[in-house]
C-alpha cells in the first residue's frame, strides 16, 4: 500500500532531522514531516480568485473536502524545490520554482480520526496562473474537482464568517475523464480546516504577488 511504501524525512518540533518513516508511521505516531503547498490564484477584471481542489474520496486524510490548489508530502531526501513536481502531477502545471512566491514555513498540527495526528512543516507558496480551468489536467487518483472561489469569500472562510453558501465555478471529470464546467455551492464544512493565521499568511501573499 502507498502508506507503507512512501517514506518521509521526520523531524522534532524544532525542525531538527531525526530520520525517516513511512506515511502510515508519520500519521499514526504524529511525527513531524514536510509538505509542499501551492495556492494558485488569478485576476479577472478587478476580482481575485483562488483555486481549491477537491481531495479524492480515498485520501487517508480529509477525503472529499476542498483544500489547497496543490499540495503533497516531500519524500525522504527531497528538497523544497522538488515540490514543483506536485504541480505537474496533480494539475498538469509545468513551472519553474522561481516563479513561486514564498509565504514561509507554517507549522501545523491537526488531530484526525482514529487517533491519528498530522504534524507538518508546511512550505507554503502562491502562484499566479491565468489559464482557463479547462486547461488543467487533474490527477485521477488525487483530485476530483478544481474550483475558483472569490478572494472575498476565502477571507470570510478564514474569519469564520460563512453564513451563506459560497458560489464556485469549477471543472470536474466526466465518465470519460474529460473535464466539464460546473457550478457548485459549498458550506464551511466542505473545506479542510486551517487556522485563521494560516489563511492570513496565504491571503497576504496573494495580495502582494498579485
Amino acid at each position: 500500500m502507498k502508506q507503507d511504501v512512501e517514506t518521509f524525512d521526520i523531524f522534532d518540533k524544532d525542525m531538527h532531522h531525526m530520520g525517516t518513516a513511512t506515511r502510515r508511521e508519520v500519521h499514526g505516531q504524529g511525527l513531524w514531516h514536510q509538505t509542499f503547498q501551492c495556492w494558485i490564484f488569478f485576476k479577472q477584471a478587478e476580482d481575485i480568485f483562488v483555486l481549491f481542489q477537491m481531495r479524492h474520496p480515498d485520501k487517508d486524510t480529509f477525503p472529499s473536502l476542498l483544500d489547497i490548489s496543490c499540495a503533497g508530502h516531500l519524500l525522504a531526501g527531497e528538497t523544497v524545490e522538488d515540490g514543483v513536481r506536485e504541480l505537474e502531477e496533480e494539475l498538469g502545471v509545468h513551472t519553474a520554482f522561481d516563479r513561486l512566491f514564498p509565504c514561509g514555513i507554517y507549522q501545523e498540527e491537526q488531530f484526525l480520526d482514529e487517533g491519528k495526528i498530522d504534524r507538518e512543516f508546511c512550505h507554503v507558496f502562491v502562484l499566479k496562473d491565468d489559464r482557463p480551468l479547462l486547461r488543467y489536467q487533474l490527477q485521477e487518483d488525487e483530485v476530483t474537482g478544481l474550483y475558483r472561489i472569490a478572494l472575498t469569500d476565502v477571507r470570510r472562510l478564514a474569519q469564520g464568517q460563512i453564513m451563506s453558501p459560497i458560489q464556485a465555478v469549477g471543472v470536474e471529470p466526466d465518465s470519460n475523464g474529460e473535464l466539464r464546467p460546473i457550478e457548485r455551492t459549498f458550506e464551511a464544512c466542505d473545506f479542510v480546516p486551517h487556522s485563521s493565521a494560516y489563511f492570513e499568511l496565504v491571503l497576504n501573499a496573494i495580495e502582494k504577488a498579485g
